[in-house]
């Protein structure tokens, strides 16, 4: 797999445009929109890099590290939006370049290797503990943007363990989307944990849609054979 689920592919590059527009549209959305951004780009970094077990120790940071100036070029379009935006916005375009220099070259390397070590209900309070991070650090700084970029990865790290694309798992998924948006919506005070949550939750929702089983129909040969052909 190298990230195609396309579902959330799609999302993304949506998520992607909005907040290049936003500065056009919504100025005030701009840091929400990033902080989405680094928690679906983080996602979908883990997602994508399958061979991070084989590459582990310093040979595979390295390795991540060389890759890393490809997948720089939308933040930095992001930053100069922000930039565009108004001068207000600069501090918000330098905590963009340094959340995403820190999550590429010291976060990923460090927290996938720890992460993928865990046990599922491990992996489940850490993420927990990660939301409460983001909770707790300023909006728009580049702290929290670092934060939100270990959550998406923690959540894909979740979401590979499986199950994947099951009905049950998609719902709780999606009932996780709608509690964390109502409670952002009615709790102001908790929207620091709340929309982190909720975006987390809608990614693994899209994720879950993305590669959602279909039930088998079933075709007979001559032979009186029968086999099973998914559609």
């Amino acid at each position: 797999m190298k990230g195609e689920l396309r579902i959330l592919g799609a999302a993304h590059g949506l998520l992607l445009g909005l907040v290049l527009a936003a500065p056009l549209v919504a100025p005030a959305l701009l840091p929400w929109g990033a902080e989405a951004l680094f928690i679906v780009a983080a996602f979908q970094l883990r997602l994508a890099d399958r061979r991070w077990e084989t590459r582990a120790g310093l040979r595979g940071w390295i390795s991540h590290i060389r890759m890393a100036p490809l997948r720089l070029a939308p933040w930095a379009g992001t930053a100069l939006v922000a930039l565009i935006a108004g001068p207000e916005q600069a501090r918000l375009a330098a905590a963009i370049l340094a959340a995403i220099a820190m999550g590429e070259l010291l976060i990923y390397p460090v927290i996938a290797h720890l992460l993928g070590r865990l046990p599922r209900r491990g992996l489940a309070g850490a993420i927990l503990l990660l939301l409460i991070g983001c909770g707790l650090a300023e909006p728009a700084q580049a702290a929290r943007f670092a934060m939100a970029f270990a959550l998406g990865i923690g959540g894909c790290v979740f979401w590979l363990r499986g199950p994947d694309g099951e009905p049950g798992a998609t719902l709780m998924a999606l009932g996780g989307t709608v509690a964390a948006t109502a409670v952002a919506l009615l709790a102001p005070m908790a929207q620091a944990v709340a929309i982190p949550a909720a975006i987390l939750c809608l990614t693994l929702t899209l994720a879950h849609l993305s590669v959602m089983r279909r039930h088998p129909q079933h075709w007979q040969l001559s032979g009186g054979m029968r086999f099973g052909r998914i559609h």
